[in-house]
């Protein structure tokens, strides 16, 4: 990226491809561009691959016969999902780390908190979602000290798309969804590495993803009761942890609605979650219910 100073139309700034990157600081900030802070922000960019197009580097090393093609070969893993009912967003991941059959840890937060109403979840790259999804938070936090209000959802997710375009064919591993509540009440979008931007009312993100739509497309209704849809987030990242090796260890569930968002499960154990659904299918491990259907 380089620094050149931009000018922007206050009336069509989403519509401007540079909105949300370095150089649309000085717009946001309402300062001079002398007492921007910090002084780095100015110059700030990415060392790329010596080569005469560094968005092709991947293509070219995937692509290549050598031992090189094993660095872009990263198998990763997880479950992510989130979808709108009467109540607002429900927001559910699972809390494995992993790079391929190796599980690094448990216990991974991949719900990141950009602001009190807006949240995104993390699927790829670990790295590369928390960076730039903090990234994220400090844009929406200058755009609300410019105008003295938030961004809204569209505009949060706008920022982000904008800033992954720029580095699209660079080699950023993202899936992340952002979800919160604004004037227009409970949205939700989904944004990847791509530069793709959807909205939606329920989106599930990962390796993990297929088998939490299996429980999510049957059971997701627009006037679930909080309870009913905190069940079901729960129970669709469940399954997936069930049959996907690289989900797991523990379920974290927030709901977001009109004054902000709250934890709801901060860790519950999908371990502890598979013998309550067990038990209250009448399955206690002991071998009695096969016997019995049996005789």
């Amino acid at each position: 990226l380089n620094s050149n100073k931009m000018e922007f139309d206050s009336k069509n700034i989403l519509d401007n491809p540079k909105f949300g990157l370095p150089e649309s600081f000085n717009y946001f900030s309402g300062k001079s561009e002398e007492s921007l802070g910090p002084k780095d922000l100015k110059d700030f960019k990415f060392d790329f691959a010596p080569i005469a197009d560094p968005s092709k580097f991947n293509d070219q090393v995937k692509a290549s016969s050598g031992k090189e093609k094993e660095i872009m070969d990263v198998h990763k893993g997880t479950t992510t999902l989130a979808f709108r009912f009467q109540g607002g967003i429900i927001v559910a991941v699972d809390a494995r780390a992993s790079m391929g059959t190796y599980v690094s840890s448990d216990s991974v937060r991949k719900i990141i908190h950009i602001n009190k109403f807006l949240l995104g979840t993390m699927a790829g790259g670990a790295a590369d979602c928390q960076f730039w999804e903090r990234v994220l938070g400090m844009q929406c936090k200058l755009y609300e000290l410019k105008h003295g209000e938030r961004p809204s959802v569209a505009a949060a997710s706008r920022i982000l798309t904008n800033i992954v375009y720029q580095y699209r064919g660079h080699g950023l591993s993202m899936g992340t969804m952002v979800a919160g509540w604004d004037k227009t009440g409970p949205k939700l979008f989904y944004v990847d590495d791509d530069g793709t931007r959807a909205e939606g009312d329920y989106f599930s993100v990962g390796s993990g993803s297929t088998y939490a739509y299996g429980v999510l497309d049957p059971g997701h209704k627009w006037d679930l009761t909080l309870d009913q849809a905190v069940d079901l987030g729960m129970r669709s990242i469940y399954h997936a942890t069930h049959r996907d090796s690289a989900s797991g260890g523990v379920v974290r569930v927030y709901h977001v609605h009109e004054k902000g968002w709250d934890v709801i499960h901060d860790a519950y154990d999908v371990n502890k979650l598979h013998y309550e659904y067990a038990e209250k299918k009448g399955l206690v491990g002991d071998g009695d219910e096969l016997t019995q259907k049996l005789l």
